[in-house]
Order: structure tokens, then sequence, then C-alpha cells
């Protein structure tokens, strides 16, 4: 065979390249922009967590943990969803540490789905929900949020539910759009999956993300949902450790059995130091009362210096992300504008159309406020700049 010659694929992921994150990273790198496109925090964790893995990493166990993890972090886990949402997860059966959330969703999937499945799956959408689906032969049934708002149109839900259903992917606060459940959600998702065989997987990174007035409401504060729920968490997003990819999901001990028998040959366990560290650390702070004010600050910071601009502000009621409507300052697609603004403007953001299966445009690009004061503030400036062009 020529050195040169290629064996003939059939990929099984033939919508997939490289992510938009990448792209618009690379370019605002590139460019030497403000980088408000991907979404991970610009400051240092806590040093009190840093020293707790100092301590750890010195007198540790550095050999395999147990595939299921930390049980002291598995504890820790129990403990928090006990206080927030009055539920009790078994830190035995009922919790698994995974290598961030990313692969919780993926092996979720692989587990639990199946050729022919049908999954709900609500859009515009973060991208690692599609491809596990593509992979087991799923068939993806997209339903839009409603235009602004992001809320779920529960009628249209129930008109795409049938016999095949066997998934319903929730995340919330949502990743792009801020927006967050509420009980009245809750409730026509738990009429709707009554008395079915549905399966919840929820996506919750962003879970203590959330802004005044408005509370966090998780598929673990049901018991009846939760019994049919996968709930995902990170400490990356909590803690402001995007990489080291730590992670967990909690479910009923049925769901969570099978989790695990694709779990062991995924990853098997996930860096134990780490989970040490997380572990100490978390028996001294509780992170649903200081990480949403900790980002509310940071988001009105950048709300209140934008706010008599052209710019639509978009409600933003958590995870770290703020959506401007651009569509008074220019009809060009927000995938164009996204890459002209890291170019010319020396600012980076996300072009929404692409969490879109439809590939719907707005005109909206998605900015990330967690980050330091003065570089929010320069990325601002950047922002009035292009307004008063």
């Amino acid at each position: 065979m020529d050195s040169k010659q290629t064996i003939p694929i059939n990929t099984k992921l033939p919508r997939v390249s490289t992510t938009i994150f990448t792209v618009m990273s690379a370019l605002a790198k590139e460019h030497r922009a403000i980088n408000l496109s991907q979404g991970f925090p610009g400051f240092a964790p806590s040093p009190q967590l840093l020293k707790k893995l100092s301590k750890v990493l010195e007198k540790g166990n550095h050999q395999y943990y147990p595939m299921a993890g930390s049980l002291a972090l598995r504890e820790q886990i129990t403990a928090l969803f006990e206080r927030r949402d009055q539920h009790h997860y078994h830190p035995e059966s009922e919790i698994t540490i995974t290598a961030g959330a990313t692969q919780a969703i993926f092996t979720a999937i692989q587990a639990l789905i199946k050729e022919g499945d049908e999954v709900i799956l609500f859009s515009p959408a973060y991208d690692c929900y599609q491809p596990p689906l593509d992979l087991v032969g799923a068939t993806t049934v997209h339903v839009e949020l409603k235009e602004k708002t992001f809320t779920i149109p529960w009628e249209e839900v129930q008109r795409k539910m049938n016999r095949k259903t066997r998934m319903i992917i929730i995340n919330s606060p949502h990743n792009p759009s801020g927006a967050v459940l509420s009980k009245d959600d809750l409730d026509q998702l738990e009429r709707l999956v009554k008395d079915t065989d549905v399966i919840i997987l929820s996506d919750e990174v962003y879970e203590h993300i959330v802004f005044e007035p408005f509370e966090h409401l998780s598929m673990a504060s049901r018991p009846e949902l939760a019994k049919r729920s996968l709930v995902v968490g990170s400490f990356g997003k909590t803690f402001h450790v995007t990489g080291w990819k730590i992670g967990y999901i909690n479910a009923p001990d049925y769901l969570m059995e099978e989790f695990r028998k694709v779990h062991q040959y995924n990853v098997f366990c996930v860096n134990g130091p780490m989970q040490e560290a997380l572990a100490g650390y978390m028996k001294k702070v509780r992170p649903e009362e200081t990480v949403g004010p900790f980002y509310q600050k940071k988001r009105d910071i950048f709300r209140s210096a934008l706010a008599d601009t052209p710019f639509e502000l978009l409600p933003c009621n958590g995870s770290y992300f703020q959506l401007l409507g651009y569509g008074d300052l220019s009809e060009e697609g927000d995938v164009a504008t996204a890459k002209k603004w890291t170019i010319e403007g020396k600012i980076a953001s996300i072009p929404i159309s692409v969490f879109y299966q439809s590939q719907r445009d707005d005109k909206v690009l998605r900015f990330c406020f967690a980050k330091e004061e003065d570089e929010l503030y320069k990325g601002v400036e950047k922002l009035r700049k292009i307004a008063k062009a």
C-alpha cells in the first residue's frame, strides 16, 4: 500500500467537525482578542482547595481509585442533595464520580439508549448531547425552546411523545441561554412522564450558578422525577477547576447499575488525589450559598455596562453566559459576525445558531462573564466601540 494512501472510513459521526468553541478560542488567540467565547473561569480556584490538593499529593494514594469514585467525595454529594433538595442518594450505590460531566452524559446514553429509541432534545442545545445519540442509532426528536425566553413548549413535547420515547434530556441552568426551570416546568414534566418508561437525563452542571430571585430546581427535588432521573454535576463549573475534569452522576440504584456497566469500561476511575482534595474542601464550604452571589456580581457588571447600548440583553437567570442580540447593529449572520468581531473588534463570542439543529439564526451571540473584573470591563469597552461604529 502506498504510504499516502488512506483507508476508506464510513464515519459514524459525519456531522461532527472541529467545534465552534475551539475555532473561536483559536481565533481569539491569533488576533489577541478578549476571549469571552469558551465557557471556562478566568481566575484561579480557592487557595484552600489547592492547599488540600497539595497535602493529598504529598501523602495520598496515587494508584487506581474505586470504580465509583472516592467514597468520601460521594458522601459529600449525598450531604449536598440532602441539604438542598431533601433527597437522599446512597453514596455507595447511587453516586458515581466521572471524568467531567461530558463523560457522564456520554456514558448514560450509551448505557440506557438503544437503536430505534426516541430521545427528546431541546434546542438550542450544548453540543455534547447529539454525538452519543448518533453513535447508538437513536432518533433525536428536536423541540425548539421559545424565542427569547428559552422556556419549554410543553404542548409540543406532549405531541411528540409516543411509545418509542425513551429519554428526555434536560439542561437547567441552560447553556447557552441562562434560562432556569420553574416549578411549573417540573409539574409539566412530571405529568408527561407519569406512567411511562421515560428516563430523564438532567444536565445540572450550573446548579449553583443561579441568580435571585430564581432558584435551582433539581430533578432530585421531586420524588416522582428523581426515581427516573440521572442527575449530572460538575466540580469544574462549581469550583473553577474545569481542567481537573471531575464530575458526578446521581441516579436510583437500578439506573446506576446500568451506568456503571459502561463506566467501568469507559474510564473505570478518575483522578484520585483531586477527588480527595474536593472531598476535604466540601466539608468546609456550602457552594449552594456562595457560588450564585459570586457570579451574580459579574453578571450585573457586564449587563449594567451595556444597558445603554443598542445590544439586546436577553434574560440571564443562571449559568455564566449572557446572550446579546445585535439585530439593531447588523443583518450579517451570527457566525460571520462572531468571527468579524473577534478579528476586527478584538472580542470573541459564540454564535447561537450552532446550538440549533435547524441552524436558526436570530442574530444572537453568547458571552462568558466568568472572568476577572478587569477583563470584563475590557470586553465591555470593545463591545461599546462596536456599538458606536
